[in-house]
């Protein structure tokens, strides 16, 4: 297949190239005329199994041919000479091992790192043990660097390290996957040196950024019959920018900087590397630019030199699009646009970025075109149903049950999938209402079952039965077995995916995601006695760590020619149209994470890969994917209300054409955003919404027959200053949802104060030497206990009744010398006379005197009302008080009301009394009945908001309303209902 040569071979393709197309095209060109069978002698070797998918896809398109054998660099261990080699141990089981490890010596030393890093820890140690196996980098290498002018953090990275060196040491263990890969070539290298193939034996597609492959492609080139060829190879680079690519520590971010090395390492120079085919580059003019454009830093002054000798700039850019949208979604509506555009054209667009946000922004808004787009990467399995519901089950252990917990693993489509799921789903949202409106927080199995006695359904015994079982006192507190945890997590998981009849687990491990979840489980059992004990905070976080790196792709019917790429799928697939999105710093190029071993200048000397070596193969890619025939280059101004900064390689490409004008660089530049910009105007014109008419300010106007005929006294401050909610609640029957997870607020902190003050005070009455500090604090400690499920809460409310302790006891001796309690939350009513209307009444404590006559009090912890906003506002005492006068009370013989009063018990302590002088009983009963006969009108209508305390209150009903459309200044529109 190749002349003799007394160099080794090297050939590559340009970027922009369809590298497998390409490649398959030079290996025909070569056997034409030759034997059938001479192609099939040949050994190709591919670094992905998309790219050997690609190239038996484009042989079979025709004509029949033997075809070549195509292997993996990866799968070069199943020779059978090679068998008797020990096979890998799995990276899960040395990822465990490593956990176990890093974990003793935090225990031995917690000063090292906090306890919360253990997996970070392992993970990265994890890390640069296949990076040292795969460069061939021993712990000796790294134990002798020179770290005289390094930290003291050395000292300690020293002790972590040497974990690794266990792995080194341990000859009989089985290796890991890296370390078996090195031994594997480099016995099959050791091999072809005792006795060469005589068949044609080619590495393609490889970068050789990895000391292994490129070990490999370094013996293989140098084989009688072998030879590498290269992607994206910048055949417009001089030699003088060549030599430039020497010093790994100032050009390891190149693009070509991989095959600088590979070229060193064989001996060769740019002129020895050939063109594989003839295949021409879609654009060699826009090839040039970029290959000047992404020239290193430190030698950009060779733009001055070389950039006056670029021709045709305006050919060269005529099909690139920048567009430098004003944010995040901006940009990804333009991209789906554009997307649109070429699905309607008949054309195959690819949109490329390692930006998952900016993907997942850009799918969401096809969907508006019932377009979905063939999306490469999948979802993170911790993200599919089964992954979150496992998740879900995974938490139970760790805490006490949540009611949001509860409803959201109640609400999750995988649980009880076995049988009668309609059932199911009826129960839980009448708990979810239940739970929303009685609580608890913090469900229990009474809780449960009794709430299911009083369900009209026979089946919600069982079922709650079922709930109570699965999901209460499930804790799992200490350390315990990995292998134990996981065997209860997933037998959890199945009883709650199958349900409360039955036996099994539902469809939890059936489609895409279950099968692959399964798979993963199953490997992790086989793996869990390397896991040691862990509590079970630590187990839900390597379970979710370890979901999360397994991604699943289970898309329905994506659209054929509308596709979405990661930079790896991009290398070896062709399109008509490439969007290079999210070009931004941090996201395109990602930057290096932080290490926390070696700085670059140890890894250097070490013999490791910089931690450019990742941006140097971004920049590959970015030269490979902007060489296509029809390119958009776009990114975000802003994005998270930050300003971003552009793409280094944007950047670049910018600043070179700025500074050509002699070739008309800033006009190109200019055209290049002007088609951006016009895609952009469309953008505006299609998130623009119709102009609607503000809604005006409702007072609507409901019969008379469907207005109130009976309200509370605190609801007739609502009537005066919000009727709008009147009329939501009581003629529309709506109520407001409370939330699933109830909170520590001011509202509940008002009810247990309530409860406190009330116990306390009914106490008295069988024991009046009971009125002490001491026995105030005793029962306010119970009544926590009973109501308040927060520790942190109950610490701090005790405090806040521990700082009143003394004003109340005090105070409480003063209205007892005045009149004793003879009620407490005391019902009534009265009927208002002519207008068929029932007022109703529950005091929170009424008092006699000994003439007979009453005190009312009402106990408050927020803000007291004056005495002019219960004049005219807030009239609950007042009309409590002529309630009493009427004998409204239960058991209450009419009599004359000496006092009323709001006892303050919050951050204000006092009593703050009711006019009753100013508003006496007949008055305010008289006002009453004024104001009701007025809402018993056809033409009064029930105005949002008509005199509330404060602009900024907020109202239940506001959002039905449309507050914020109109405002207090507006008037009121009526609005007849019939």
């Amino acid at each position: 297949m190749f002349d003799p040569s007394d160099k080794p071979r090297m050939f590559g393709l340009p970027p922009g190239a369809d590298f497998p197309a390409a490649l398959v095209r030079g290996l025909l060109v070569r056997f034409a005329g030759k034997p059938p069978e001479a192609l099939a002698q040949v050994q190709l070797i591919v670094n992905t199994r998309r790219m050997a998918r690609r190239i038996r896809d484009l042989f079979d398109t025709g004509p029949a041919l033997l075809l070549p054998a195509i292997r993996l660099v990866t799968d070069m261990g199943d020779h059978a000479d090679l068998a008797t080699m020990d096979p890998p141990v799995s990276p899960l089981r040395r990822r465990l091992e490593i956990s176990q490890l890093v974990a003793k010596l935090l225990d031995s030393q917690p000063d090292l790192a906090p306890r919360a890093s253990l997996y970070d820890l392992s993970d990265s140690l994890a890390s640069l043990l296949d990076e040292m196996q795969g460069e061939g980098v021993g712990p000796d290498a790294i134990r002798q660097l020179d770290v005289s002018d390094q930290s003291g953090h050395w000292a300690r990275a020293q002790q972590f390290l040497g974990i690794v060196q266990h792995f080194f040491d341990g000859a009989g263990d089985a290796p890991d996957r890296e370390a078996r890969q090195r031994r594997v070539i480099e016995s099959l290298v050791a091999g072809w040196r005792a006795e060469p193939p005589a068949h044609p034996v080619i590495v393609a597609g490889s970068t050789g950024s990895r000391g292994t492959t490129r070990f490999l492609m370094d013996a293989v080139a140098r084989l009688p019959q072998g030879a590498i060829v290269v992607p994206g190879f910048d055949f417009d680079m001089r030699p003088r920018a060549w030599a430039d690519l020497n010093d790994a520590l100032l050009a390891e971010d190149h693009p070509q900087f991989r095959f600088r090395l590979l070229m060193r390492d064989l001996g060769l120079e740019p002129d020895d590397i050939l063109p594989w085919s003839d295949s021409p580059a879609p654009c060699p003019a826009r090839n040039a630019l970029v290959s000047l454009a992404l020239r290193p830093a430190p030698v950009t002054d060779q733009w001055l030199s070389e950039g006056p000798q670029l021709r045709q700039l305006d050919d060269a850019m005529a099909n690139v699009t920048l567009v430098e949208a004003p944010s995040l979604r901006a940009e990804a509506m333009a991209i789906a646009m554009r997307l649109r555009q070429a699905a309607e054209d008949g054309i195959t667009a690819a949109l490329i970025t390692p930006d998952r946000m900016l993907t997942r922004q850009v799918t969401a808004a096809l969907d508006r075109w019932n377009i979905l787009p063939d999306d490469s990467a999948g979802q993170p399995l911790n993200l599919s149903p089964p992954g979150r519901f496992l998740r879900h089950v995974a938490a139970l252990f760790q805490r006490k049950l949540t009611s949001e917990a509860l409803i959201t693993l109640l609400s999750h489509p995988l649980t009880h999938s076995g049988a009668d799921r309609g059932l199911h789903l009826r129960l839980s949202r009448e708990l979810e209402l239940h739970i929303r409106q009685n609580g608890p927080p913090f469900p229990t199995g009474p809780d449960l079952l009794s709430w299911a006695d009083r369900q009209k359904q026979t089946e919600a015994r069982d079922w709650a039965e079922w709930v109570t079982a699965c999901f209460t006192d499930k804790p799992m507190p200490g350390e315990v077995p990995l292998s134990e945890r996981l065997t209860a997590h997933l037998d959890l998981a199945a009883r709650i995916a199958q349900g409360s009849k039955g036996e099994g687990s539902g469809i939890l491990w059936q489609e895409k995601a279950g099968r692959e979840a399964l798979a993963l489980v199953e490997m992790l059992t086989r793996e869990a006695g390397y896991g040691g004990a862990m509590d079970a905070s630590d187990y839900a976080d390597l379970f979710g760590a370890i979901l999360s790196g397994v991604e699943v792709r289970d898309r329905d019917a994506p659209h054929p020619h509308i596709l979405i790429w990661g930079t790896l799928e991009a290398r070896v697939q062709g399109a008509d149209l490439v969007i290079l999105g999210g070009l931004n710093e941090g996201s395109w190029p990602e930057m290096p994470g932080p290490d926390p071993w070696l700085n670059r200048k140890m890894r250097h000397d070490a013999g490791l890969l910089l931690p450019e070596r990742r941006i140097g193969l971004s920049a590959h890619d970015f030269q490979q994917a902007i060489a296509a025939q029809e390119v958009w280059l776009t990114r975000s101004i802003r994005s998270d209300d930050a300003q971003t900064v552009a793409s280094r390689w944007v950047n670049r490409m910018v600043n070179l054409l700025d500074g050509l004008p002699d070739q008309g660089g800033p006009e190109v530049l200019k055209a290049m955003r002007a088609r951006g910009d016009s895609w952009l105007e469309k953008v505006v014109q299609l998130e623009t919404p119709a102009r609607v008419p503000p809604a005006l300010r409702p007072s609507p106007r409901p019969p008379v027959a469907a207005r109130p005929m009976q309200l509370s006294v605190t609801e007739i401050k609502r009537l005066i200053r919000d009727p709008y909610a009147i009329y939501a609640r009581h003629v529309l029957g709506l109520r407001p949802i409370n939330s699933l997870m109830q909170a520590p607020d001011a509202l509940l902190r008002g009810i247990v104060t309530h409860d406190i003050l009330e116990a306390f005070v009914k106490s008295l009455t069988d024991a009046p030497e009971k009125l002490t500090q001491d026995d105030l604090m005793q029962l306010t400690e119970t009544v926590l206990a009973e109501n308040v499920p927060w520790p942190d809460i109950r610490v701090l409310w005790k405090a806040r009744i521990a700082r009143a302790a003394d004003w109340i006891v005090t105070s409480e001796k003063a209205r007892r010398a005045q009149a004793l309690p003879i009620a407490f939350e005391r019902k009534g009513a009265a009927e208002l006379s002519g207008l068929g209307f029932t007022l109703t009444v529950k005091a929170d404590r009424i008092d006699r005197d000994a003439t007979g006559a009453l005190h009312i009090y009402d106990y408050k912890t927020g803000a007291l009302p004056s005495q002019d906003e219960q004049k005219f506002f807030d009239k609950q005492l007042l009309l409590e008080a002529a309630l009493a006068t009427r004998g409204a009370f239960k058991d209450i013989a009419p009599a004359p009301v000496a006092k009323a009063a709001y006892i303050g018990v919050g951050s204000i302590r006092k009593e703050q009394p009711a006019p009753l002088g100013d508003e006496p009983p007949e008055k305010v009963w008289k006002e009453l009945v004024a104001l009701i006969s007025a809402y018993l009108q056809a033409d009064q209508g029930y105005t949002a908001r008509r005199a509330m305390l404060k602009e900024s209150d907020t109202g239940d009903y506001d959002l039905l309303a449309r507050f914020g459309e109109w405002d207090a200044t507006q008037d009121a529109t009526p609005e007849d209902l019939s």
